[in-house]
């Protein structure tokens, strides 16, 4: 009898929690409606113009489509064609993840080591480095100085400098030998790297609370290291979360700098990435259900890879 009683009592517990669970979430939103009245506009534009595309785009990787003819579903034969018949996407991949495993952790950490040796100096000389240092990535068209440095003639200016000085007698075709052109367009990227990123690892290290550094002190940190390590990377971590977001989406996306320096397509696919594969197959050859998976594939990579990033950013400071 006592058994039976409390079976018919626990629906009643249970159905009081979970009202009062949308009870609250109601209080919430009619609390807060004011904030999501002024998010409604970018959520809408985000939700249109950014999701929707993907989920589309998703979508549309298993069927075939030439912007022509109705779209044909075709399964998984996108992806086996991606990665058991495409030598040039295999290339294109191996390309994008040297490129990003150089330029990704190299440019993330020299971004916050300028950040922070920037931050020690007088505010107006602060001021003033940061736009030397954010200069590069201000103007889109900038790596073309580079063209000139690393143009084939005796008149580019690194082939003058070596010629010049007895390191070589002819000059070399730096943008045109496969052997080069990888090296060069990561060089140009590393560069660059000093943008978005730089500007909130500065806005990061002006936040930290002054007076955690003074606790700090008096509660055994013994040099500057373990000030860094113990107080202010564990205080910027939307900051540096942030700036790897950016980074990492760089990294893997290398697409303009590649075309502007080796052309499009580069000598034997040397300089050839995941986004030119897509912009060959989405814009040249209009195979639009085949550049959909290039991009599905290009979008899961950049998923895990900031899966990872956010797993290690979780153990700073420990």
């Amino acid at each position: 009898m006592q058994a039976e009683t409390t079976r018919q009592a626990m629906p009643n517990l249970i159905r009081p929690e979970k009202k009062s669970r949308w009870a609250t979430l109601r209080r919430e939103v009619t609390k807060n409606k004011h904030y999501y009245i002024l998010m409604s506009p970018y959520m809408l534009i985000f939700f249109t113009f950014t999701v929707i595309p993907v989920v589309f785009s998703m979508a549309l990787s298993f069927f075939y489509f030439n912007m022509l003819e109705f779209p044909r579903f075709v399964g998984w034969q996108n992806y086996a064609r991606l990665f058991l018949n495409d030598d040039i996407f295999m290339m294109a991949l191996q390309n994008t993840f040297m490129f990003a495993v150089i330029t990704g952790p190299v440019s993330y950490i020299a971004c916050f080591i300028f950040a922070w040796i920037i931050n020690e100096l007088s505010p107006k000389v602060r001021a003033l480095m940061t736009l030397i240092f954010y200069a590069p990535s201000l103007s889109g068209n900038v790596f073309f100085i580079w063209l000139i440095v690393f143009s084939g003639d005796r008149y580019g200016y690194l082939n003058g400098f070596l010629i010049k000085f007895g390191f070589m007698l002819e000059p070399i075709q730096w943008l045109t030998d496969e052997k080069y052109i990888l090296a060069i367009v990561i060089i140009v990227q590393l560069w660059l790297s000093l943008g978005t990123s730089f500007l909130a690892f500065i806005a990061g290290l002006q936040n930290v609370d002054k007076s955690m550094i003074e606790a700090g002190a008096v509660d055994g940190i013994k040099n500057r290291w373990q000030e860094l390590w113990f107080i202010i990377l564990p205080s910027m971590r939307p900051q540096l979360m942030f700036g790897a977001v950016i980074q990492i989406t760089g990294a893997l996306a290398v697409a303009d700098i590649s075309i502007a320096l080796a052309g499009f397509p580069s000598v034997n696919y040397a300089a050839h990435t995941i986004v030119t594969h897509l912009m060959d197959y989405g814009t040249i050859r209009f195979e639009m259900g085949y550049a959909s998976a290039i991009a599905t594939i290009l979008f899961g990579i950049m998923i895990g890879t900031n899966k990872l990033t956010q797993k290690l950013l979780r153990k700073v400071g420990e």
